[in-house]
């Protein structure tokens, strides 16, 4: 009589492995995590301009940069330290952003030669949609709010195992970022204080770990509407806040990161809220004074400069972190009523 056939016990069955895609080792953002970034984007992002402003006042002029702000040092290096681990997937990567970081992780992209795909609200700016497209990002319009885009783009990393990207909340886009301060400390020797606007954190994450290694000084400023970081530090976490501001469109971040609460909580930090009225006077000031044109975010660090009630610092430069707006509407911002311009190192 024939024994009966048992099926083979699962652990002696034989299944191919699936090959593991390689990835980046977990990050931490400290300095040496700076220094790793400046190497990677050495000749892909362009160097920044500082130039003098006022009596003991620079501007470091970083909306020159790829895109029109600084989240291309982020992107370069997030797409970059990808590539060097061979783990950019053949799908590419993705975000969800209709603005500057969208904008940078494209033009990232594509000096990779790698694929992206932005997804934003189907209402966004047309020109932003078309910009995105200049970089050669394949944009996919979904629903009315952010919160939709974000949701189908993280759908589609999902499916097609397309590298998933942050606006600021990742260690390599903030490393990247803080790579601005040491080009600012060998174009300004003797620098011990920069000013610098935050949204989500990412840049000043960046630029107060590099600050903090060499004793300078970060002053945080945020619109009075638009205050993630200084609810952090508040509530000694990252807190939900509402968003309502001139600069929200660049600075709206809902919820700060842990990296930037943690680079905040440091003693050579300071965080300070400043009116959207006073944002509105910085930024027509600096065109008036300079024929500069920035966006409103950028200019919330000029007003925390104006708006100080003692000096700042004796070298002080202030961030002017990005230019994507609309020059035409520096004709419908006019000073605060009852302020004046104040030329004694711009209120500083």
């Amino acid at each position: 009589m024939e024994r009966p056939q048992h099926p083979q016990h699962p652990l002696h069955e034989q299944h191919p492995q699936r090959p593991q895609r390689p990835h980046v080792a977990p990050q931490r953002l400290d300095y040496a995590a700076v220094r790793a970034a400046a190497a990677r984007i050495a000749g892909g992002v362009r160097p920044v301009t500082v130039a003098p402003a006022a009596e003991g006042v620079w501007y470091a002029l970083e909306y020159l940069q790829h895109t029109g702000t600084f989240k291309a040092r982020g992107a370069r290096n997030f797409l970059a330290a990808h590539h060097e681990a061979g783990a950019l997937p053949a799908a590419g990567v993705t975000i969800a952003s209709g603005g500057n970081a969208g904008l940078a992780c494209a033009w990232a992209a594509r000096a990779l030669s790698v694929p992206a795909t932005v997804f934003v609200p189907a209402n966004a700016p047309r020109v932003k949609v078309e910009r995105l497209r200049g970089y050669g990002a394949d944009v996919r319009l979904v629903g009315d709010r952010y919160a939709e885009a974000l949701a189908a783009c993280r759908e589609f990393a999902a499916g097609s195992g397309a590298l998933s990207s942050h606006a600021y909340d990742h260690p390599l886009i903030a490393a990247g970022a803080g790579t601005l301060l040491d080009e600012i400390r060998d174009a300004l020797p003797g620098l011990d204080t920069v000013v610098v606007a935050v949204g989500g954190g990412g840049l000043f994450a960046g630029v107060a770990t590099a600050a903090r290694e060499h004793g300078v000084r970060v002053v945080a400023a945020e619109p009075e509407n638009c205050r993630a970081l200084n609810a952090a530090l508040e509530a000694g976490r990252p807190v939900d806040v509402s968003v309502d501001s001139v600069a929200a469109d660049s600075l709206g971040a809902t919820r700060v990161s842990a990296d930037a609460l943690a680079a905040a909580q440091e003693k050579n930090v300071t965080s300070v809220l400043v009116p959207d009225e006073a944002i509105t006077a910085a930024r027509r000031a600096v065109w008036e004074e300079h024929r500069i044109v920035v966006e409103a975010g950028a200019a919330t660090a000029l007003a925390a400069l104006r708006e100080a009630t003692e000096p700042l610092g004796e070298r002080v430069a202030v961030v002017l972190c990005g230019a994507n707006t609309d020059p035409r509407d520096l004709s419908l911002y006019a000073p605060h009523a009852g302020s004046t311009p104040n030329d004694d190192r711009c209120g500083g």
